[in-house]
């Protein structure tokens, strides 16, 4: 079903079995001697689940190259025994791994840090202090031990990062090497560190080693590297002894989204399609490749050898496997929302996945058998409810899935009708297809009543939110007025001047709908972000102009302070970037007064304003939906309340999955 994707991958001295790659991904157990184990059982499922090549998370060379001070070093041999228990896990099931390394330069979040130039990064709290010759020359020294060390521990290889705006990067671009050394001033001095780095590694670790480098092919920041200028670093990678290239998107301090579900699928192909015809090596496509369907497509068209996914493997260990064996239809898509991995990581907490929540906790959550089959009713088929019913099934339960609507999907079937959330579909598809597959009764246009529900053994209550309602003068009265639920199901015509009030994630996902283009390519996508499809301007950027929709909307919300500051760490900007971008008026610090013919009044540092909008859509929150439930005091051990009926607050599909998982592991 897929011949280009799963065909091995003939690299000389080894061979890979398939044109995968599981792209590197920093989950938080890398940090710890402790979480190793963890690890080796979450990189073994993915090996068994059929992954050509994994890479590891990022382990820095030297001690100040990590990226906080306790993060991940792999740099002695007491490092190289206790990663013995990762290749193990990972060669069992005849998968090959390597070793990601990666030295934060600027990046770093502490005192230490070094880089080509003293320069700060932009979301760095510390300045780097210069490398001098002597520390280049030892920096150089520590990839190659490293890599002889990962050798020593079983790795198949190193992946080499030099991308990203780390270390390396900050040597090759003009924008953060100001050095007048041979490690600075023209291109050929600039790219030589890296060069360096590959060859020392080469020596090190010899000929029968993998080494991948991951080349930063589009910068997407000022001063970034040219076109020529990648091509040439990845043409004398190659000859300095490099196996594979793997594609690098934008810089972290880029102002461009590069992996967030409104990003569209392989949206960055092309940039690895045109590093590809000028290097006799496999090259790499990476970036929103999220099915196979995709991945093979790619490689068949000749704009990559390989594909690398990610979080697509947070999402489903068996991606693989379930494509060898034509179920694509099962497998559970990753939807780049980066809620419960990225956010987490950049908080400091363990990386794991919206739709898998078992992701990197496979050792303290195994899925067994229950030793008594119930019969359990699950109630609303939203994203707990689907969790919860799906996990209980997997466990051998009996169960019942009662939901009121004609259809599953809850606030997920909401969601995938906001722009740039299309694929939250992919969930609902997943779900579906699972629950068929292990014989869930579903029951739609079906009311859960107390009579029915008390013939269960467990009952499951997720029946969700309603929206909540706000007591502004006027509001209610009024038939241009209307709850978030009904303007996204019913794309309710609003006139050309809309106020939503609450800019939570609900009130920007509104915003964004109210303003999308009626047409949205993919040329119109990089057109938006100033991005060069081209490659004729430095770092792939050009100047572009603002986009100001049809429809002129107030975003509002009561509190001060940034406008829409709530969403995830790593997509909020990217939602208030959008918005910005498309003329939407963000709006702090209001006060609601009145609505009436003239429009909505209201005051913002002590002055009175009235918005002359035709509509107004109210995201102020929900509140949760559990008929009878706070009744069944007696059925305290078998009442199980999930989700947004256990705790509305700003909608949240990651707890929401995850405590209908955590519940069906426990009954």
């Amino acid at each position: 079903m897929y011949p280009n994707l799963l065909q091995p991958l003939d690299l000389g001295f080894t061979q890979l079995k398939n044109r995968v790659l599981m792209g590197s991904m920093h989950t938080g157990l890398e940090d710890s001697a402790k979480g190793l184990q963890q690890l080796a059982t979450f990189y073994e499922e993915r090996a068994k689940g059929g992954v050509g090549l994994i890479v590891t998370g990022g382990f820095s060379p030297n001690l100040r190259g990590r990226l906080y001070p306790t993060a991940a070093q792999f740099s002695r041999p007491k490092h190289a025994k206790a990663h013995q228990v990762i290749t193990d896990a990972v060669h069992k099931h005849d998968g090959k791994i390597a070793l990601q390394l990666l030295h934060a330069g600027r990046y770093g979040y502490h005192p230490l840090t070094q880089s080509s130039t003293p320069a700060k990064a932009p979301i760095a709290k510390f300045a780097p202090s210069e490398m001098s010759h002597r520390q280049v020359k030892s920096t150089i020294d520590d990839y190659a031990n490293s890599a002889a060390l990962a050798k020593l521990a079983g790795y198949d290889g190193v992946e080499v990062m030099g991308s990203e705006g780390y270390l390396i990067n900050q040597f090759i671009c003009k924008r953060t090497n100001k050095r007048d050394d041979q490690w600075g001033g023209c291109y050929n001095n600039r790219m030589r560190f890296p060069l360096q780095i590959v060859k020392a590694i080469r020596a090190a670790a010899g000929e029968d080693f993998i080494i991948i480098f991951r080349l930063s092919m589009l910068d997407l920041v000022e001063e970034g590297s040219t076109l020529d200028d990648v091509i040439l670093l990845a043409k004398e990678l190659e000859r300095a002894g490099v196996t594979i290239i793997n594609t690098g998107i934008g810089w972290h301090e880029a102002r461009i989204p590069t992996i967030v579900t409104s990003v569209p699928r392989g949206a960055f192909t092309w940039v690895t399609n045109k590093i590809k015809p000028h290097v006799s090596i496999p090259v790499v496509a990476t970036n929103r490749i999220n099915t196979p369907d995709q991945a093979e497509h790619i490689i068949e068209q000749g704009a990559a050898d390989m594909v690398s996914m990610a979080r697509p493997f947070l999402a489903d260990p068996e991606f693989v496997i379930k494509a060898q064996n034509s179920q694509p239809h099962l497998i559970n898509t990753c939807i780049g929302c980066n809620q419960a991995c990225l956010d987490n990581a950049f908080k400091g907490k363990r990386a794991s996945c919206m739709v898998n929540p078992r992701a990197c906790y496979e050792t303290q959550y195994p899925i067994l058998i229950a030793q008594v089959s119930k019969r359990v009713v699950v109630v609303g088929a939203g994203p707990a409810g689907l969790s919860a019913a799906l996990y209980c099934a997997k466990r051998g339960h009996k169960v019942d899935l009662i939901e009121q609507s004609d259809r599953i999907g809850g606030q997920f079937r909401l969601a995938m009708q906001i722009p740039g959330k299309e694929e939250f579909r992919e969930t609902i598809r997943y779900f579906a297809n699972q629950l068929d597959k292990y014989g869930v009764n579903v029951q739609l246009n079906q009311v859960a009543t107390e009579q029915v529900l008390e013939d269960y053994d467990e009952v499951i209550m997720a029946t969700g939110v309603k929206p909540r309602t706000v007591d502004i003068s006027g509001l209610g009265e009024s038939s241009k007025v209307y709850d978030y639920q009904t303007v996204i199901r019913e794309k309710s015509h609003l006139g050309s001047k809309v106020a939503v009030i609450g800019a939570g994630g609900v009130g920007i996902d509104v915003a964004t709908m109210l303003t999308e283009p009626s047409r949205f390519s993919l040329q119109e996508w990089m057109h938006e972000w100033g991005i060069d499809q081209e490659y004729q301007h430095a770092g792939g950027l050009y100047p572009f102009p603002e986009i100001h929709a049809k429809t002129q909307v107030w975003l509002l919300q009561r509190k001060l302070g940034t406008v829409g500051k709530g969403p995830g760490k790593t997509t909020g900007w990217v939602h208030r970037a959008t918005l910005k971008k498309r003329g939407v008026h963000l709006t702090a610090g209001v006060t609601y007064q009145k609505w009436d013919e003239s429009g909505l009044h209201i005051a913002t540092q002590g002055e009175d304003h009235i918005l002359p909008v035709d509509s107004v859509v109210v995201c102020a929150g929900q509140e949760s939906v559990r008929p009878f439930a706070d009744k069944w005091g007696e059925k305290a051990g078998h009442l199980h309340v999930i989700g947004g009926a256990d705790e509305a607050g700003e909608l949240d599909a990651v707890r929401a999955i995850r405590q209908g998982f955590e519940v069906a592991i426990k009954i």
